[in-house]
């Protein structure tokens, strides 16, 4: 079965999807969908419209899911429920801290209109969250502990950009070495937010903007910034250019845990990514999971599902006895 797939946004994290979809022969690009001119959007795929999201609601009947390809600070929590309303969703909101309302909203527009749309898909929220949760099964006596980087935040990048004055602007997270190494020794230690993470921006403000008041915007924000040391250096468009081109990341999820009558035997659960291109990477994930999403409304599952929600073998284009035969 061909999963036919609409594209809403056409930055980093859409190209990924796009591309993603040439890896799939069971998937098909028929739209990208934007709130610029469509006629200044070009896109990798030739025969594929560009087209304005005002018509949007004339593709409800030749999209099998839309992958929206927005923000997460402001754009996610309007658009999702929104389109959910119209088509099957997947999106990659990634504020945890408002992952339980976003759901609830989502999840609303969806049973009123028999659709199936999936948060918070990625690597983190998204793969990441189902290691903890498997990990949090198999050891139920432990800690989680998460590292992300070194590298891009997509999402943190995203709302510095949204900063009035800034131009262009990068935030790189940085595991802390020290608290990497006490978590793989086993010692189990107790760690603040800080003590795991440092957060470095690069920022290109605008002629004549408010240094200070970007400085302090970036490091107050809350559920991004305000948590962590974070530095802030303002940098001129060429050095951004010729610097922070890359889209680089990864992390670590670890789970240290103890078995035996005496909890005397410990144990250590290790998942790491190393991803040369974040929004690349992301953009294959929500393709695994568009074609789950197309699978479970076929099927009259309606409503707003997470990654929890989805078994493994639904976002495989393998047949059922490939998976049972090759990797199981």
């Amino acid at each position: 079965m061909t999963t036919r797939i609409g594209i809403l946004g056409y930055g980093n994290l859409a190209r990924g999807v796009e591309a993603s979809i040439t890896q799939n022969p069971d998937m098909k690009l028929v739209a990208i969908f934007t709130r610029r001119d469509p006629s200044g959007v070009k896109i990798h795929t030739t025969g594929v419209p560009v087209v304005s999201v005002d018509s949007i609601e004339q593709y409800k009947d030749k999209i099998d899911v839309l992958v929206i390809c927005g923000g997460s600070a402001t754009d996610l929590p309007e658009m999702t429920p929104k389109y959910s309303a119209m088509f099957n969703c997947i999106d990659s909101f990634d504020t945890h801290a408002n992952i339980p309302q976003h759901f609830d909203n989502v999840d609303a527009a969806c049973k009123a209109n028999n659709k199936t749309s999936l948060i918070s898909a990625g690597w983190d929220p998204g793969m990441f969250s189902i290691q903890r949760l498997y990990a949090n099964c198999v050891l139920p006596d432990g800690k989680d502990y998460t590292f992300w980087g070194p590298g891009v935040s997509q999402g943190h990048s995203d709302a510095i950009r949204r900063i009035q004055g800034v131009k262009n602007g990068k935030q790189y997270t940085i595991p802390i070495d020290s608290a990497l190494e006490a978590v793989r020794s086993g010692k189990g230690p107790s760690l603040t937010t800080r003590q795991k993470h440092k957060r470095v921006c690069y920022v290109v403000a605008e002629e004549d903007a408010d240094l200070a008041y970007i400085e302090n915007e970036i490091k107050t924000m809350p559920n991004y910034f305000a948590d962590y040391d974070t530095t802030v250096n303002f940098i001129s468009e060429e050095i951004f250019n010729r610097d922070h081109s890359g889209m680089n990341h990864g992390g670590f999820v670890f789970r240290s845990g103890t078995t035996g009558f005496d909890r005397d035997n410990r144990h250590i659960i290790e998942y790491s990514l190393k991803l040369d291109s974040n929004p690349e990477f992301t953009g294959s994930v929500l393709i695994a999971y568009a074609r789950a999403i197309a699978r479970l409304n076929a099927k009259g599952d309606y409503g707003c599902k997470t990654v929890f929600d989805i078994a493994p073998a639904l976002m495989s284009h393998l047949s059922d006895y490939d998976i049972r035969a090759h990797l199981l």
